[in-house]
């Protein structure tokens, strides 16, 4: 199974925001640490406040933060929140598609279960068990001085 670049943005934010759930975040700062569209994770962003997994502020200290406690988010509720736009195959859409084998499939049943256990295993997991803190950055040190050669160099 394959998730979209939508719940993965997603995921990756949420998994940021787990990491120091106190704190305020904007969209451009998650854009750029994680090196994804900016563009694109505003959309997400508005996805997930929607569904309530995040609160935002507006104004000059504005942005977002997580809603709820990581513990109380589970991982199956959020993929299957964000990935609800998009059918796992063409006969799992709301309008049922345009598949000639709908009558007699008998792979919708399986793919149908598939998807089911694959949540189920994301429902195990909260969004606690994944927080992400980015690694410390080292101070940097300074470069010893060269020693003064008896030439004056």
């Amino acid at each position: 199974m394959r998730l979209t670049a939508f719940t993965d943005y997603g995921l990756r934010a949420l998994m940021r925001l787990a990491g120091a759930p106190d704190r305020m975040f904007t969209t451009d700062e998650i854009a750029v640490e994680f090196a994804i569209s900016r563009n694109h994770l505003t959309k997400v962003v508005r996805e997930l406040a929607d569904a309530g997994f995040i609160a935002t502020q507006r104004g000059a200290r504005g942005g977002f933060r997580l809603a709820r406690h990581p513990n109380t988010i589970s991982l199956g509720e959020v993929v299957q929140r964000l990935e609800s736009r998009q059918a796992l195959v063409e006969c799992f859409r709301a309008d049922g598609g345009n598949c000639v084998l709908t009558p007699q499939c008998r792979l919708k049943g399986r793919l149908a279960t598939a998807r089911k256990a694959f949540l189920a295993e994301l429902e195990k997991s909260s969004l606690a068990d994944c927080a992400y803190q980015p690694p410390r950055r080292k101070p940097r040190r300074a470069a010893p001085a060269r020693a003064r050669t008896s030439t004056g160099e």
